[in-house]
């Protein structure tokens, strides 16, 4: 049983408060808060209950259920596809793979309902996944339907051959045109659910950015990965004293609304598998984005 005293809040969410403070996915928070283990001054509470500072909050032992993958007939954005390879434009709040307070209705679980063959090389719980963005994060994924696709991918990626290019929006004005941060990334000791700027156990991490506009608060860029580690350019950013608009984990400054950081994979480029030819896919910011942006744009 772990006790929880609300410091201050704006009036969040019970799931939303959850999420942030205990670092878990929301999926998991609302799971946890529907099976009874979170309670006020002995009462259930809904998702929707709106914390207050000094409110003093229960949370009991929760077991995760068994997870089992099975395919879900889910909307997919797919850009491309053939026999090889998949390129899908991922939806806002959409975790990529099932993992623990996530065994369901992921893109993995859209994917198997869509082209019932993919890759096994990652694992029973990771089929045709070469690589990840966060649950909201948004846009441009690579997909392999067969190994000897997946393999080739993977070594594109080891490589550093394949092109990956994010827009971002980022809190304050960066007087700087252009920036690279090499930084090691590894696990935060104080909180092993979050990554951080470390070189103790961590590896070598390289974020490329470019300033695409300036706002009063905030600034637009486009950020190139040379490497690829969890949650690079959120801690990454974060880190130089930029952190991503409406980022719940590392953000500084609260979140605007619920739509997710302002974060898009807006360019993918790899060479196929199997032709050799080289590919590259687009993708405009989504509505989400678009509608945050718009608001710095128009004070």
């Amino acid at each position: 049983m772990e006790k929880i005293k609300v410091e201050e809040t704006s009036g969040i969410r019970l799931d939303q408060y959850l999420m942030a403070t205990l670092h878990i996915s929301r999926s998991k928070a609302a799971k946890m808060i529907q099976s009874g283990v979170v309670t006020l001054q002995g009462h259930e509470l809904k998702n929707s209950y709106r914390v207050k500072a000094g409110d003093e909050l229960l949370v009991g032992d929760y077991q995760e259920p068994e997870m089992n993958l099975e395919p879900e007939d889910m909307h997919l954005n797919i850009v491309y596809e053939d026999d090889d390879v998949l390129v899908v434009d991922k939806e806002n709040g959409v975790v990529v793979h099932p993992a623990p307070g996530s065994p369901d209705h992921t893109l993995v679980n859209g994917l198997l309902y869509h082209a019932k063959t993919l890759s096994d090389m990652n694992g029973d719980f990771r089929p045709g996944i070469v690589h990840r963005i966060d649950a909201y994060t948004t846009g441009l994924l690579m997909v392999a339907k067969n190994n000897e696709a997946h393999a080739s991918l993977a070594k594109q990626l080891e490589e550093k051959t394949t092109h990956r290019k994010y827009v971002a929006l980022v809190w304050g004005v960066i007087p700087h045109d252009t920036g690279t941060i090499d930084a090691p990334i590894g696990r935060d000791p104080k909180d092993r659910k979050k990554q951080t700027v470390t070189a103790e156990n961590s590896k070598a991490a390289i974020t490329h950015f470019k300033v695409l506009e300036r706002f009063k608060d905030v600034t637009l860029i486009e950020c190139v990965l040379e490497t690829g580690r969890t949650h690079q350019i959120r801690v990454h950013m974060n880190y130089i004293g930029h952190p991503i608009v409406n980022d719940p984990v590392y953000g500084k400054r609260k979140k605007i609304d619920d739509s997710g950081q302002c974060l898009h994979a807006c360019e993918l480029g790899f060479k196929h598998p199997t032709t050799g030819e080289y590919m590259e896919f687009t993708s405009p910011i989504p509505d989400c984005f678009e509608q945050i942006l718009n608001t710095f744009k128009d004070s």
